[in-house]
């Protein structure tokens, strides 16, 4: 019995450490997606976009949670006078979540 029980709680260890790296790797990768995004509108290309979508994934490092993420993006937006609000890359966010979701479901069979 006590077998059993182990090999349940191990089971359930092991579930929760796959969903963690999951949501990880699905959150980097929407940031990712957000910075080449918004790299575009800023108009870079190339490595100046690449570059530029990599500091929006080390962004989110910072704390839990987007708002880092949000305020950097959103200080940026700022410092070259665009228009797009706060709430125009919440969406873009949520969108771009499930797009992240479908690519590393996909490189992972």
């Amino acid at each position: 019995m006590a077998d059993a029980i182990n090999d349940r709680r191990k089971g359930f260890e092991e579930k929760f450490r796959h969903d963690q790296d999951l949501q990880f790797k699905v959150s980097s990768r929407r940031n990712k997606l957000l910075g080449l995004w918004l790299g575009e509108r800023f108009g870079l290309g190339g490595d100046k976009l690449a570059e530029y979508a990599t500091t929006v994934v080390i962004a989110d490092l910072d704390k839990p949670g987007d708002d880092d993420v949000i305020g950097k993006v959103m200080a940026d937006i700022k410092e070259r006078n665009l228009t797009i609000s706060e709430a125009d890359i919440r969406a873009k966010l949520a969108e771009l979540a499930v797009i992240a979701k479908d690519q590393i479901m996909t490189e992972q069979k």
